[in-house]
């Protein structure tokens, strides 16, 4: 790294070579002279595992409004995705999921649209496509060990590397995007800044995780999904299958203290059993599993609200895991960073202005809010959950809530209204809409489905892979 890098007008830093750094890149960098990305340790050629990612090996998808987003910061890398191999499904279409209110139909008419990959291998598809720009550059172990300036503006970081010792790195723009690990309050606090509020809420939710090679062809396959059900005296179980790149299957159970999945790869299938319904163990007996079994307990809602402090620093702004960090059961993470990243893209065009670090900041919180109303709206109703308690408030919206899925299982217009929230293209407000006040007084329109709902093909291909296990 020459002495002539850290010179150039105009520059940006991000802390951090996470997806989430890399959209923030992407937000600022037609905005500066050069973008300086600080990552502590080195990042991978192709789609293999980052250090510091322990989540990487547990399910991830990205929600309609997290493609939109993503979209927009990136034009035409959602076929880049899909070129090289994540996998667009159709929503309900391709979907077999199994709510606390009953399963949800495949409606034919799909009005969103999730995508489903490894970790590694989205996050290799946007880092490249972001690194291609020549002003963008990552400097890889490479500390950032504190902040530049004062309570009312950031100047740059301080970085230490193992061969240069501490430098100073100025910078127009801070994004800090270092995730769970971040250490802006510290810094802030250093800076003098002080009142910062903070919420965490943890279900005590614990992931297991492997991947197996698909039985059956995986372009076109659905997403299988067996939630947890708060209301049920037992500890939450829950379980995901996502098709992913390279004809496998990405594999995640997960279960609350009492009935918590572990690392035991002999446990794993009788574990998916636990389930409310065995769909998931079942598929489990026609595949093939090709890694071991990955645990994480890291799964607690955590959030700094920043938008809120009276006093914010020009020249900073927070971004992606480092704002907010959610249980990642509810598939919301990834998603919510892109549409932060767009927001700071939206602001900065107007150039590096005064008052822009506390407007982006504000901007970066609203997706953040929609996701938070519904991820710790459910985990509060878990017995075992700590850091908040439901109250009064909390128990009538849940129960609207859980009418509406029910209605859900058998409306396709309440269907579409509830998954424009779940995916982050519409407030939680939007569901007390009187139209949606009136499906969910009305109720399903058609009888609730008695088990998971597989195509004619889909099913002859599970028929025909039972058939040969027995012969």
């Amino acid at each position: 790294m020459s002495e002539a890098s850290w010179q150039s007008p105009t520059r940006a830093v991000v802390v951090g070579g996470s997806t989430a750094g890399m959209l923030a890149a992407a937000a600022v960098q037609d905005r500066v002279g050069s973008v300086e990305i600080i990552e502590a340790h080195g990042l991978p050629e192709g789609p293999g595992p980052r250090v510091g990612v322990p989540q990487a090996v547990h399910i991830h998808l990205l929600q309609s409004g997290g493609v939109d987003a993503l979209e927009e910061l990136l034009p035409g890398v959602v076929d880049e995705l899909a070129a090289a191999g994540a996998h667009r499904i159709p929503v309900t279409t391709n979907m077999v999921i199994y709510s606390p209110e009953g399963w949800y139909r495949r409606w034919q008419r799909a009005t969103h649209r999730l995508m489903t990959a490894s970790r590694d291998l989205t996050d290799h598809v946007i880092r490249e496509r972001v690194l291609r720009a020549p002003h963008v550059r990552v400097h890889t172990r490479t500390r950032a060990v504190g902040l530049l300036g004062d309570g009312r503006q950031v100047t740059g970081v301080r970085v230490r590397t193992p061969d240069r010792g501490d430098t100073e790195l100025r910078a127009d723009l801070v994004i800090d995007a270092s995730g769970r690990a971040s250490r802006t309050p510290q810094w802030l606090a250093e800076l003098g800044v002080s009142g910062l509020a903070e919420d965490r809420v943890d279900s005590g939710l614990v992931y297991a995780s492997r991947m197996y090679r698909a039985p059956v062809p995986t372009r076109d396959w659905p997403v299988v999904s067996v939630h947890a059900d708060p209301r049920l005296p037992r500890p939450a179980t829950a379980g995901g299958i996502l098709p992913v790149e390279g004809g496998r299957w990405h594999v995640s159970l997960m279960g609350g203290p009492g009935g918590q999945p572990t690392r035991d790869a002999d446990a794993f299938e009788p574990f998916a059993r636990t389930l409310r319904h065995p769909i998931i163990a079942d598929l489990l007996e026609l595949a093939e599993p090709v890694t071991d079994v990955s645990i994480t307990h890291s799964t607690a809602n955590r959030r700094f609200y920043y938008e809120r402090l009276r006093a914010w620093p020009e020249g900073l702004v927070a971004l992606g895991d480092s704002v907010a960090a959610f249980n990642p059961v509810y598939g919301q993470g990834l998603s919510v960073t892109a549409q932060g990243a767009l927001a700071l893209r939206e602001l900065a065009r107007g150039g590096l202005v005064p008052g822009l670090s506390r407007r982006a900041q504000r901007a970066i919180a609203r997706p953040v809010d929609a996701a938070w109303a519904l991820t710790v709206g459910q985990d509060i109703h878990f017995s075992t959950t700590t850091g908040r308690s439901p109250r009064l408030a909390d128990r009538l919206l849940q129960r609207y809530v859980s009418r509406l899925s029910r209605t859900a299982t058998g409306s396709f217009r309440t269907a579409t209204a509830l998954t424009d929230v779940l995916t982050l293209q519409a407030p939680p407000t939007s569901l007390v809409r009187p139209g949606v006040l009136l499906s969910a007084l009305l109720g399903p329109l058609r009888p609730q489905l008695e088990g998971p709902q597989f195509t004619a093909e889909e099913a002859g291909l599970l028929d025909g892979l039972r058939a040969r296990a027995l012969s």
